[in-house]
């Protein structure tokens, strides 16, 4: 069993009321009768399992990497207002966990005297919020653990660049301040912290400000235990994420604890076709790329092999043989992503080709494929383009594809059609608008 399961135990999870803000884990005993709020912290993480599915979604099936079959299901590739009918499958369940798992933390960091659990729970207030804004863009900010339920003033949405500046970024700061470097398996780090900061900030273009977080875990990795795994292949795979050096943060999936909307740890599912919604899912764009990649990078990408079903129709990252399907983390910051991001930050902030393109070296090595010329890519634009085409093959269906259209300003580029900005965003759930009487609005064209 993973180890925060072990902590948790036998948590049930029976919540109820008029909006999912107001939500708290009713077998927790309230703050003032509690002295260790381990429970509550492994309350935190667990609620983070309601999210991995619909973020799983959202990043693939929205984004040139995969489609739906069925309707209406198909909403997602059609970028208009009919996604508001994927609320109970998505978009709801998404919101309420999140905000589940930002009032636990909020509990934690009011109550605790421990400060590894309170920096634990500012990294994933910070996360379930950093996962909100991406999605929903403005979004209603709540650091009590006692919210007023009579003032329904404060369920208005903030500005995302105030929660990124106001709660997001001091949490992770806070917890790069507080957690030790090393990775236990299932917790947050300080190199966890610093990764996500790192990603935070070049996801809201403020690339000088990531360069030191991201150059800490780049240059720190060694010491701590972080490297690239050798062959691809075993980074993925429940028997391969026990001490895997190259995932610095997952969500932990098990079995044995189910979330609480019973579908929200079967993102593999959606992958490998076994929803009838998506028999075959993989977009031959992606196929396409993979192609050019081989073409192009003197062999065989051996990430195809492992991300792509032999006839590229199905995704097979996360594979269900063995009956292991349902133990499978979701990786939320591996190694990879941050050398990536590291090498995004570097040639944005003005680095020749060749000391960024040196540093996808190791990535394309492990793919049997030729280091990048920097001859030939010898512009910011080349090299931005080709980071890009390189995350999308690294890290595909690892719910990043979309986030990264949307975040480098390429998503009419990349799905070769006109986008209308209003649907970068997915839709705010009905319910919650319903539920505060239009206090919560919704994102427009939805």
């Amino acid at each position: 069993m993973k180890t925060i399961y072990k902590l948790l135990g036998l948590l049930l999870i029976v919540a109820s009321c008029d909006s999912d803000l107001d939500q708290f884990p009713s077998n927790i005993a309230s703050s003032d009768s509690l002295t260790d709020f381990d429970g509550v912290l492994n309350a935190a993480y667990y609620y983070q399992l309601g999210s991995v599915t619909p973020m799983a979604v959202m990043g693939e099936f929205r984004s040139d990497n995969a489609f739906m079959d069925e309707a209406p299901f198909t909403e997602f590739d059609e970028y208009d207002n009919g996604l508001t009918a994927m609320e109970d499958q998505f978009f709801g369940p998404f919101y309420t966990a999140l905000y589940k798992s930002i009032l636990s933390a909020n509990n934690v960091i009011e109550n605790s005297t421990n400060a590894t659990d309170i920096g634990e729970a500012k990294f994933l207030r910070a996360l379930s919020y950093f996962k909100l804004v991406q999605v929903f863009g403005d979004v209603t900010v709540n650091l009590s653990a006692d919210p007023s339920l009579t003032d329904t003033s404060i369920l208005a949405r903030q500005p995302a660049s105030q929660v990124y500046n106001n709660v997001i970024i001091p949490d992770l700061q806070d917890a790069i301040s507080i957690l030790d470097v090393d990775i236990v398996n299932g917790r947050a780090s300080r190199f966890a912290a610093q990764g996500l900061l790192g990603k935070v900030y070049v996801t809201i273009g403020e690339f000088g400000s990531a360069e030191p977080h991201l150059a800490a875990v780049v240059n720190g990795a060694a010491n701590a235990g972080i490297s690239l795994k050798d062959n691809f292949n075993e980074i993925f795979g429940a028997e391969f994420e026990v001490e895997n050096s190259e995932i610095i943060f997952s969500t932990q999936v098990s079995s044995s604890i189910t979330d609480e909307y019973n579908f929200g740890s079967d993102f593999w599912n959606w992958f490998v076709g076994d929803d009838s919604k998506s028999d075959y899912p993989v977009d031959q764009d992606l196929v396409a790329a993979f192609d050019a990649s081989d073409a192009n990078g003197g062999g065989t990408d051996l990430r195809r092999a492992v991300t792509l079903s032999e006839d590229g129709l199905t995704a097979i990252k996360f594979p269900k043989d063995g009956g292991l399907g349902a133990e499978h983390d979701w990786i939320e910051l591996r190694f990879a992503d941050v050398i990536l991001l590291y090498a995004e930050t570097l040639n944005e902030n003005g680095a020749s080709p060749q000391q960024v393109l040196d540093l996808l070296d190791p990535i394309r090595t492990r793919a049997g494929l030729t280091p990048l010329d920097h001859t030939i890519l010898n512009t910011q634009a080349l090299v931005r383009q080709a980071i890009l085409d390189e995350r999308r093959l690294e890290l595909a269906f690892e719910g990043q594809r979309w986030f990264d259209l949307v975040r480098t300003g390429t998503v009419d580029a990349e799905l070769g059609e006109s986008v209308n900005s209003n649907f970068h965003l997915f839709p705010i759930p009905v319910s919650e608008i319903l539920a505060t009487d239009g206090v919560i609005t919704q994102n427009p064209g939805y």
